[in-house]
């Protein structure tokens, strides 16, 4: 048991493709989804208290966090805590920047980093894969997220297998700042989409060797709620077109249900002067750049 505060990184996530191959009998899409994590990030911070408690949290998104038991940070700290039956409490705080209901996974981020900061707080010397177990109670993206390396995810996230290594390159992520709950964008894939037959996408290759290999790779594949997304929020047609637009873009897809488009460029410094001209003709969608972590 740890009596040193600690602290967590927990990065944003980006579906470079996403595929929904089927329905199961309870209702939930069975997906095939290839999972980066970027070096956009919330801190999760973690101290001794007798029992569990959330401070309140801080930056850019901290207005959109539930400020008590019911957010994704304390459901997972209850639940390590009863599995584990430890008997000690955390201080949790929560600084957010990463946006919310936005495709991110800053939620599932957020819950992951709760989990791998109390197993070592608290002592319990859990391995991952225990932990990932455990976080898929949590939501679909927790489990890959507990991993925050590129992974290959299927079912609906809880199958996971080591993705190839990503090419380093430049991200740029871009956000029209309308929230798009992903049960919104499923009702609506849903509705235009009553049959799923059920398939087997081609899992990754072994390698990535080049952007111009990811590339190819991921545009093939494409990300089967876009459509639905847009549907839900027309802005994110808007917000593609203007990334596919900008010099030096290689690809722009969705990530997830949305709204976060992303982009990939050769080199992170590209990624910062693409974002800097779409900042400047679009001044009130929120804007990051950056690489993979």
């Amino acid at each position: 048991m740890s009596s040193q505060p600690l602290s967590v990184r927990a990065p944003a996530k980006v579906n470079l493709f996403l595929n929904v191959t089927g329905r199961r009998a309870d209702g939930y899409h069975e997906l095939d989804s290839l999972f980066a994590f970027c070096g956009l990030v919330d801190t999760v911070t973690i101290a001794a208290a007798e029992d569990l408690r959330f401070d309140a949290p801080v930056g850019p998104f901290a207005d959109a966090v539930e400020h008590d038991g019911s957010n994704l940070v304390m459901r997972a700290a209850a639940a390590l805590r009863q599995a584990s039956g430890v008997a000690a409490g955390a201080r949790i705080g929560l600084a957010k920047a990463i946006p919310v209901a936005a495709g991110l996974g800053g939620g599932s981020a957020d819950a992951a980093a709760a989990l791998s900061g109390l197993n070592r707080f608290w002592g319990l010397h859990w391995p991952d894969a225990r932990l990932e177990a455990l976080s898929e109670r949590l939501g679909a993206d927790v489990p890959a997220c507990v991993r925050s390396a590129p992974v290959h995810a299927r079912g609906i996230g809880e199958r996971l297998s080591p993705a190839p290594a990503l090419p380093a390159c430049g991200v740029l992520l871009a956000n029209p700042r309308i929230p798009t709950p992903t049960p919104a964008v499923f009702k609506a894939f849903s509705a235009a989409n009553p049959v799923i037959a059920p398939r087997v996408p081609a899992s990754p290759p072994d390698a990535y060797p080049d952007l111009a290999s990811l590339v190819a790779d991921v545009a093939s594949r494409g990300n089967d709620l876009l459509p639905a997304a847009i549907a839900v929020t027309p802005a994110i047609g808007e917000v593609l077109a203007a990334l596919r637009a900008t010099p030096g873009v290689a690809h722009a897809g969705l990530s997830g249900s949305g709204a976060t488009c992303f982009a990939l460029l050769e080199t992170p410094a590209l990624a910062g002067e693409a974002a800097g001209r779409l900042t400047a003709r679009h001044p009130g969608w929120w804007i990051w750049s950056g690489g993979w972590i």
